[in-house]
C-alpha cells in the first residue's frame, strides 16, 4: 500500500477550497463532479482529496493505493470491518473498512486507468 491522498470530509466544499487555496496556499490538482476536489501544496506527490462525503461521522485519514481493491477485499473480508464495500469511482475501484481502532481507511486502484 502506498499513500496517495489524505482525505478531508468537509461540510461544504467550496468554502473548504477557498480556505485551502486562499489561507493555505495549495494549488487545484483535480476535481470529480460537484463532491470531490484534490490539491496539493507545491513540490509534493500527496494530494489532500476534499470530499462532500455521504457518509456521516467518518473522520479525515489516509487514501492508500493497492493493485486491486477486489483482491485486497477478498483478502481482508474475514479479518477487518469493511465500512463501504469495493464500488466504481471514474479512475478504479474504492472501499472503506476501519482499523481496530475504529479509525476509516480508505483504498483505492486506478485499474480504469490501465484499461485505456
Amino acid at each position: 500500500m502506498k499513500l496517495v491522498f489524505l482525505y478531508h470530509p468537509v461540510k461544504n466544499l467550496k468554502e473548504a477550497l477557498v480556505y485551502y487555496r486562499e489561507v493555505l496556499g495549495f494549488e487545484e490538482a483535480w476535481r470529480e463532479g460537484d463532491h470531490t476536489i484534490a490539491i496539493h501544496l507545491p513540490d509534493s506527490d500527496v494530494q489532500v482529496m476534499l470530499e462532500h462525503d455521504e457518509i456521516e461521522n467518518l473522520s479525515a485519514g489516509g487514501v492508500f493505493l493497492v493493485d486491486s481493491v477486489d483482491e485486497f477485499f477478498a483478502e481482508k473480508k474475514e479479518s477487518v470491518e469493511f465500512i463501504k464495500d469495493p464500488f466504481d469511482i471514474p479512475p478504479g475501484r474504492y472501499a472503506i473498512f476501519k482499523d481496530n481502532s475504529g479509525n476509516p481507511i480508505r483504498v483505492i486502484d486506478f485499474s480504469k486507468e490501465k484499461e485505456g
